[in-house]
């Protein structure tokens, strides 16, 4: 999963020394009072979960509050994660726009797209606050105390990221500029709100004007896509319907709240623990000695060590950075342009979206109800097929390779590099098994990652690194709030669609579509390229996973190979320029001019085309071992 980072364009050098070193202090502490506790409650969410397994599992007597504990901390985690980034800059949006424009404009945009989250935070801060106070009257079931404890979160969450928005307005350095931008997302607001009497009786062409209008407005300037679809839905409700507000938190609690969803920090956390202690490095190196003399070889180690990491991390990004900074170097040396590489690089992330533990797994198994199990069995083939099609290209491309200085690994050098490598290559196959036979589920399998990767990274590879420690605890923090407050405004969204009668209208139309199952398919697959491009995939899953789904079961597609084609999609839409943000995130990984990578990255996406169409004619490659 790939975030744009915000750009500090806006902060100008007019602002008086003094003010802004006050406003920059200011920020720090709060920073540090936001990030600490979070850092504190992912630890909390392994501990409680991990004992919870071991309590189940070994001594036979569950701890029939933990899971309960976990939730409440877990919005918690969520709220202040989702502050942590907001201060970092670190959610998700689209800079395509933004960042081809001329400086002044890029600042005003950047303006803009804080002043219009700090909109969105405004308006939902009452009814957080009601919505918290009405849960004060429910009583939870295990530990006996009141709802509110965990709706709290919401409000001050809320409040928390209202003023972090406020402090980076009041460093900027033009306050001409900010006024403006302020002024800017002000004067739309009223121009809405004053234009409530002609919204009404529009009916359904609401939809249009707010969740396309308003939408994709918002995502093309530049502003967060989670805040985008906040100001979507909530302009949709506040304008158009007499529902109250509170609703609108409601569906983001419990979107954000789902159980499954605990997964997605832990396996953040796992994928940056495999890169510290050494593990990723381990594997790479073994398949580098077994590949490393073939003409294109280190390309195949790429392409097989994304596929193994992400059998370990549930990030993208987590894991192409696990991965690149051990092979470009080599591959660079052996004359490989550095705009090939990171070409593949992207295109093995979007291959790679189907293998578990991946995060978009875990989302559609909770918007969706598809079991988790035959998820996580579906998407080991798929990956295997894409990655023989890209493979394929890597043969062509390379088959003229001069290899002359490299020397090929003797047999005892590539059964030591097994040897080290064992105790790393073992995790994945142990996580997929206790998922797929039933032993755990995928919240408690990633606890188990995480102490088994503890250990081995304490024990075997002796590469813990105990001062990165915190930091990798904030940055799963900040990585999955930010992902989280995606699923919480998109589940908003989605109901939205669902309570206007929308769902009935698509799922008449699509099941009317001439040539049946098979035109469903290919509109579903084009349709998830542009959404995976536009919004990355995990916002457009639980947007439209609720509403597609049922409809790919009408049509007679099995729901875990329709998973697959739309994930793999979604991943070429996610990693294809110039619009997808995980290319950018590729590049910046593999510290690579993006626009060297654009030529060659066009051919790996036609393999990954390729692949995927044969995905979509043969389901026997995602439901065959079910």
């Amino acid at each position: 999963m790939a975030h744009a980072e915000i750009s500090r364009a806006a902060d100008g050098e007019a602002m008086p020394p003094r003010r802004r070193s006050a406003v920059l202090s200011l920020e720090s502490w709060l920073a540090l009072l936001v990030e600490i506790p979070a850092a504190c409650l992912v630890v909390a969410e392994i501990v409680i979960l991990f004992a919870g397994v071991v309590a189940r599992y070994g001594l036979r007597q569950p701890l029939i509050w933990s899971d309960e504990l976990a939730s409440i901390l877990f919005l918690w985690l969520a709220m202040l994660g989702a502050a942590v980034a907001f201060r970092r800059s670190e959610h998700m949006r689209m800079t395509a726009i933004v960042g081809s424009a001329r400086p002044a404009t890029r600042a005003w945009l950047e303006l803009v797209a804080t002043s219009a989250a700090l909109a969105f935070l405004l308006l939902i801060a009452w009814p957080s606050c009601q919505y918290a106070y009405e849960e004060s009257y429910i009583t939870t079931p295990a530990l006996q105390i009141e709802n509110i404890w965990r709706a709290a979160a919401l409000p001050v969450g809320t409040g928390l990221m209202a003023l972090f928005a406020l402090l980076r307005l009041a460093r900027a350095g033009d306050l001409r500029t900010v006024l403006g931008a302020v002024l800017s997302v002000a004067a739309v607001i009223a121009v809405f709100w004053l234009a409530q009497p002609w919204l009404r009786p529009l009916g359904n062409l609401n939809l249009v004007i707010f969740f396309v209008g308003v939408a994709g407005f918002c995502v093309f300037a530049g502003v967060p896509i989670a805040f985008s679809f906040g100001l979507a839905i909530f302009g949709y409700l506040a304008l158009t319907t007499r529902t109250p507000l509170m609703v609108l938190v409601g569906r983001m609690d419990e979107g954000m709240s789902h159980l499954i969803l605990l997964a997605v920090p832990l396996f953040v956390f796992l994928g940056l623990l495999i890169e510290m202690t050494g593990m990723a490095r381990a594997m790479v190196a073994f398949l580098a000695s077994l590949l490393g003399h073939v003409r294109g070889g280190l390309h195949y180690v790429l392409v097989g060590a994304m596929y193994l990491v992400s059998g370990i991390s549930g990030s993208k990004a987590a894991d192409m950075a696990a991965v690149a900074p051990v092979l470009f170097p080599e591959m660079k040396a052996r004359g490989a342009r550095p705009g090939d590489l990171v070409a593949l690089l992207a295109a093995t992330g979007a291959q790679t979206e189907t293998i578990p533990p991946s995060l978009v797994l875990i989302t559609i198994g909770s918007v969706t109800g598809v079991s988790i199990s035959a998820l996580f069995t579906g998407g080991l083939l798929p990956g295997v097929v894409l990655a023989i099609t890209l493979s394929a290209l890597v043969w062509w491309r390379y088959r003229g390779e001069d290899l002359s200085h490299v020397r090929r690994a003797r047999a005892g050098e590539v059964i030591k590099s097994l040897v080290i490598a064992l105790p790393a290559l073992a995790l994945p196959f142990v996580i997929r098994a206790a998922v797929v036979e039933g032993i755990a589920t995928a919240t408690e399998v990633s606890t188990i990652g995480i102490v088994y990767g503890l250990v081995i990274g304490l024990l075997i590879y002796r590469q813990f690194d105990w001062r990165r420690l915190v930091p990798m605890l904030i940055e799963t923090a900040c990585l999955s709030g930010a992902i989280l407050l995606i699923i919480g405004t998109a589940t908003g969204m989605a109901w939205g669609l669902t309570q206007s009668g929308f769902s009935r209208a698509l799922a008449a139309a699509m099941t009317g579509l001439p040539g049946g199952s098979a035109s469903f398919i290919a509109v579903s697959i084009v349709a998830f390229m542009v959404l995976g491009s536009v919004l990355e995939g995990i916002p457009a899953i639980v947007l439209f996973g609720p509403l597609l789904f049922p409809i790919a079961r009408a049509v007679g597609v099995h729901e875990v190979h329709y998973a697959m084609i739309i994930i793999l999609a979604m991943g070429i839409g996610l990693f294809a320029p110039p619009f997808g943000v995980g290319y950018y995130a590729a590049c910046a990984i593999g510290r690579v001019d993006p626009a060297e990578g654009i030529r060659p990255i066009w051919g790996y996406l036609l393999a990954l085309l390729v692949g995927l169409i044969v995905v979509a004619i043969f389901p026997w490659i995602s439901i065959g071992f079910l």
